[in-house]
């Protein structure tokens, strides 16, 4: 485990009683736990905003009966294969499948691949969740 330190906040009581429903709405179970959290988004965010090596997941829902677009859809996997680990795909109805793509590499260059799939006609929903790489 790594080394712990602790250390002393003072914030308007308004503010503390805010962030003590946070707590609770999140299911924390102390307050380390959620600064330690935000603490890690705050950093995840600014690696993607600094173009450094991170990683993710790109979920998106199409109609796979839309003429073409699962060619198009491996044109652009291809396209980024160097920045693509795995992905998993998945039949959610007669229609619309689910596709989770995991990244990993240069923020900006992942972003690109998230807005391509995007915009692609037939392509119903795209999310990217971001981490950041080790």
């Amino acid at each position: 485990m790594a080394e712990l330190i602790r250390f002393g906040i003072s914030i308007e009581k308004e503010l503390s009683d805010k962030f003590d429903r946070f707590i609770k709405e999140k299911n924390y179970t102390n307050r380390s736990e959620a600064i330690r959290d935000l603490i890690r988004d705050t950093f995840v965010k600014d690696a993607w905003k600094q173009n450094r090596n991170v990683s993710g997941a790109i979920t998106m829902v199409y109609d796979h009966h839309k003429r073409d677009l699962l060619d198009k859809i491996i044109d652009i996997q291809h396209d980024f294969s160097r920045f693509i680990i795995s992905s998993q795909h998945v039949h959610l109805n007669h229609h619309d499948c689910l596709e989770i793509v995991v990244v990993k590499g240069i923020s900006r260059e992942i972003q690109k691949l998230s807005d391509r799939l995007k915009c692609i006609k037939g392509v119903k929903h795209v999310s990217l969740a971001m981490t950041q790489a080790s």
